[in-house]
């Protein structure tokens, strides 16, 4: 008899105003499955982001099917598993970790949210030349699915030269020498100038962090524009972006297909992504209204 009851969670720094519990829960409840999904927040408990072992051991004994994995955590849960995926094992990251037969293994559907969130959007971009603005955990997952995609070169921009240079390093030695380069902010100019498209994954235009990244007069029409943030989902880069005429991608795809890959792991079940689509939309709209 297939299962039909999950308790899953997240562990992660300041993660109050996630959207995952809504989007899983509400996808399993049209499935009628019992879904349960708790957040396990470091701050409000105290400990450090290198409790995350502990965390996963407890959750595992206490009986839970699954966890995704959020800032600061996903490469220190790593040593704490019993088996990575390809995927996670290529990025040096987790964001979803699943327990079957006693075991905890590591996956990343950061990675592969994006990919399909960017064909969806995007079918027909461009992808010669590809800036990056941030080498965080997810701007190293968005990187690695941009040149799946099948990016000729991706130049990563960060505010700290070594974070870019070792990415750029790291996404070299899997996809080949020559596929990815490091930059500075100071050289961004010169790239869009001369860039197919930008990828934005920093925190800038978060309802905490509003702003552009970056002048708003490097923008120009030939460029499309794919932005990681989804609360709110427009942005004011991606506000920019459309004004002056260049193809843009909300957050609001990748956050609901890393969504859907997890769920499917977590339950062997089919999502619904037009549904979480638009379930998306709804919650990210509601909780901007309620801020403001």
């Amino acid at each position: 008899m297939a299962k039909d009851s999950f308790l899953v969670g997240l562990i992660g720094s300041g993660i109050g105003p996630s959207l995952s519990p809504a989007l899983h829960e509400r996808e399993a409840d049209r499935q009628g499955l019992r879904y349960l999904y708790r957040l396990i927040d470091i701050d409000t408990l105290g400990v450090p982001a290198q409790a995350v072992g502990d965390l996963v051991r407890a959750a595992r004994d206490l009986g839970f099917d699954g966890l995704n994995i959020t800032h600061p955590c996903k490469q220190l849960v790593i040593e704490h598993l019993d088996g990575l995926d390809r995927q996670a094992e290529a990025l040096g990251a987790v964001n979803t970790v699943v327990f079957e037969d006693g075991r905890a293994v590591g996956h990343n559907t950061d990675v592969t949210g994006f990919a399909a969130s960017f064909a969806r959007g995007l079918p027909d971009a461009p992808l010669e030349r590809v800036v990056q603005l941030g080498a965080g955990g997810a701007g190293a997952a968005v990187a690695h699915a941009t040149l799946t995609l099948g990016a000729g070169e991706v130049t990563v921009v960060d505010a700290l030269p070594d974070r870019a240079a070792d990415l750029a390093a790291a996404l070299n030695r899997h996809f080949g020498v020559g596929r990815a380069t490091a930059a500075t902010p100071d050289q961004l100019a010169a790239l869009i100038g001369r860039a197919d498209g930008i990828v934005h994954a920093t925190p800038t235009g978060m309802a905490a962090h509003p702003g552009l990244p970056f002048p708003a007069e490097l923008l120009h029409p030939g460029l499309w524009v794919a932005e990681l943030v989804y609360r709110p989902l427009e942005t004011e880069l991606l506000r920019t972006a459309r004004a002056v005429g260049c193809a843009a991608l909300d957050g609001g795809g990748m956050a609901v297909f890393q969504a859907a890959d997890a769920f499917r792991l977590f339950t062997g079940r089919e999502p619904d992504c037009g549904r979480m689509l638009a379930d998306i939309a709804e919650l990210a709209g509601a909780a901007e209204s309620s801020v403001g």
